[in-house]
């Protein structure tokens, strides 16, 4: 797989030249992505499963209060049998086989995560829609971050990443409601999949790609 290339703009939207994206991130093939999209569906089921809080509960016979006695004897009343107030059957009675609290996640190993965001950013590389964008925002302003995003997302819901250091671009860009800013070190496979578009601020895509490289580092 040879290097591609991804346009960058500045905050006018305008072309301001392209920066070479590493083939073993953004180049895999529409092929390639497609023989893994059960990957990628496993990975954010995965995600979606953890974000599930799993304190959901309901009261059990046992545990309601009450019922401790035969509401009437056994036989010669003329009404079904009934052995206490607290059965299921019975108003205030428990609940059979209602949700108890339980953790949701699911074990997804490193290797397989860091996959499918591979596949995921490399469908949208195949498709024109990552791009890297200058901002060159000094002072907090949401109409300069449209005015640089709106060129290339055409107002579609986008996943901006941006680095630690990006604060104005931040707060610029968290009241677009087409917007989904996120850290680099922080991207994840759901929030470039529910995104039509993902935008790299230039300091964003630097520290992304440092971030996948440090791995590399240490495994040799």
């Amino acid at each position: 797989m040879a290097n591609i290339t991804l346009n960058v703009t500045d905050n006018q939207g305008k072309a301001a030249g392209t920066v070479e994206a590493p083939a073993d991130i953004f180049g895999f093939s529409a092929e390639e992505v497609q023989a893994h999209v059960p990957l990628i569906h496993q990975v954010v089921n995965a995600q979606l499963a953890a974000r599930r809080q799993g304190t959901h509960a309901t009261k059990t016979r046992g545990m309601i209060s009450g019922g401790g006695r035969k509401p009437w004897k056994q036989k010669g009343t003329g009404r079904a049998r009934q052995g206490s107030i607290r059965a299921p059957q019975w108003y205030h009675g428990g609940t059979v086989f209602g949700p108890q609290p339980r953790d949701y996640s699911q074990r997804t190993p490193k290797k397989m995560k860091a996959a499918a965001l591979r596949y995921v950013l490399s469908d949208r590389a195949n498709n024109g829609r990552v791009a890297v964008v200058d901002f060159g925002i000094t002072e907090p302003s949401t109409k300069k971050a449209i005015a640089a995003l709106s060129p290339i997302t055409e107002n579609k819901f986008t996943t901006v990443v941006l680095s630690r250091e990006n604060v104005d671009e931040w707060l610029s860009v968290r009241n677009i409601p087409t917007v989904h800013p996120i850290f680099a070190d922080q991207l994840n496979t759901y929030d470039v999949v529910t995104a039509q578009y993902v935008v790299f601020s230039k300091e964003g895509y630097a520290a992304f790609l440092e971030a996948k490289a440090e791995p590399a580092v240490k495994e040799a």
